[in-house]
């Protein structure tokens, strides 16, 4: 069982804050970012914006509530390819601090950029999510995200030492090397990505240790979608308390959103610092809070980089307040470009994750391989038993037809599935886990 560490003290006053308050400071914090820092600055030094804002017939005096958002235009990841490397920022070269970049898998990276005052802020807001994690100054904090280019593990680096903690920054990889260290520093919080948190715990299991008997309490885990069923899976095999992060480099990177311990009912949005939307994924028409949908962020406060109505493409739903003053986001339940289309039937790996977990002889490493057969497209699921576990053939063709008639009730898809070894799986050294392997000719 998870240790329930208590809720932390000392909150911000806007933590707290009517939703009146935060309103007013969300619209303030708009209407100086259209007219100073972010639409007037984005109009008047990103070109762009200015290009995108008058070709919609909008101004950024045109805004007065956050209703009016809605009449500007999206901005999309393909627009900051467009405009690689620099053609987003609002600020000369010279006053960028620091750059990070995505990896760049499907076509040139997305560059992103921060002035000091982001990078003071960013370490501000990850230091307000340790603490709604239940971090305490003093806690010792094992950093397992990659460092470098990627936004993670500097940006757990910078806000776990404005938490107060001390920091391991071990970076991903080298999994022995990883164990060694907790055990012996004995961290109080790990940070990292729930797929590379059970290669973490199957390496324990490899040495002869068990993760429940580690010093860990609290693990911070995000940059991928993952499900409840991960969260009772890793709470229960290393006695901590999961909880999620959210961000994304386009916005700032982790700390856009996180789970207070003492809920754990959806990442709480930092709404003082971006404003969140829930748009329809086809038409791009505004919904209703509890509406699913994909979303969307403004920023309220960057510099160097303003970003105006970001379709992230996770798709989720804004939820009410409850441990803090500000709307919460559901768990992510897939990305409307990771959708897989398999016969007309829509599916997420997430939803074969929740599947995959619900049976007590599988670990929660899979795999989908999508092929095309003719004209038609054929599903394979790989999965694999617990660590150090075997299991006759019968034993394996009865768990596979155990996890096809589930994906065939819940899911509504045909599949063959295959039950391997432990350890048969690819396993993610560095960060997130590849789930889908799709050889289908592109059309």
């Amino acid at each position: 069982m998870p240790v329930k560490r208590p809720a932390p003290g000392d909150l911000e006053p806007i933590e707290t804050a009517s939703r009146d308050e935060i309103t007013a400071l969300q619209i303030a914090r708009l209407r100086a970012t259209l007219q100073r820092a972010t639409l007037q600055r984005a109009y008047e030094h990103v070109p762009h914006y200015r290009r995108a804002f008058d070709a919609r017939g909008v101004h950024p005096e045109d805004l007065r509530t956050l209703a009016d958002l809605a009449k500007f235009p999206f901005t999309v990841k393909s627009d900051l390819r467009d405009n690689y490397p620099f053609g987003m920022f609002a600020v000369p070269r010279e006053q960028v601090a620091r750059i990070h970049a995505s990896s760049g898998t499907t076509g040139k990276p997305t560059v992103v950029g921060y002035t000091l005052q982001d990078i003071d802020t960013w370490a501000d807001l990850v230091a307000r999510s340790i603490r709604a994690a239940g971090g305490r100054p003093g806690d010792m904090v094992h950093v397992s995200y990659g460092y470098g280019l990627f936004t993670g593990g500097l940006g757990a680096h910078y806000g776990a030492e404005r938490a107060g903690c001390t920091v391991i920054p071990v970076s991903g990889g080298q999994t022995e090397k990883q164990v060694q260290l907790i055990v012996d520093f004995k961290p109080d919080i790990i940070m990292v990505t729930p797929s590379y948190m059970q290669v973490i715990i199957e390496q324990f299991e490899r040495q002869g240790l068990s993760a429940k008997d580690s010093s860990l309490k609290v693990g911070i885990f995000g940059a991928e979608p993952w499900t409840e069923a991960m969260r009772r899976d890793i709470e229960a095999k290393v006695g901590l308390d999961a909880v999620d992060i959210y961000g994304l480099s386009e916005v700032m990177g982790p700390g856009v959103a996180s789970e207070c311990v003492e809920s754990k009912d959806g990442p709480v949005i930092w709404e003082d610092h971006f404003y969140p939307e829930i748009i329809d994924p086809d038409t791009g028409a505004l919904l209703a809070d509890g509406e699913e949908g994909e979303l969307v962020f403004t920023s309220l406060s960057k510099q160097a980089m303003p970003i105006v109505r970001y379709r992230t493409r996770d798709l989720t739903r804004l939820l009410p307040p409850t441990s803090r003053a500000f709307r919460r986001m559901g768990k992510i339940v897939g990305r409307s470009d990771d959708m897989l289309i398999v016969r007309g039937v829509n599916l997420f790996p997430t939803q074969v994750e929740e599947i995959v977990l619900a049976h007590e002889r599988l670990s929660g490493l899979y795999q989908l391989h999508l092929r095309r057969e003719g004209p038609l497209d054929e599903l394979e699921v790989h999965c694999e038993l617990q660590p150090h576990a075997s299991a006759s053939e019968a034993e394996r063709q009865a768990i596979a037809t155990w996890v096809q008639q589930r994906m065939k009730t819940l899911i509504g898809i045909s599949a063959s599935v295959r039950v391997f070894d432990p350890d048969a799986i690819e396993r993610t050294q560095t960060g997130k886990a590849r789930r889908v392997v799709d050889t289908r000719p592109k059309t």
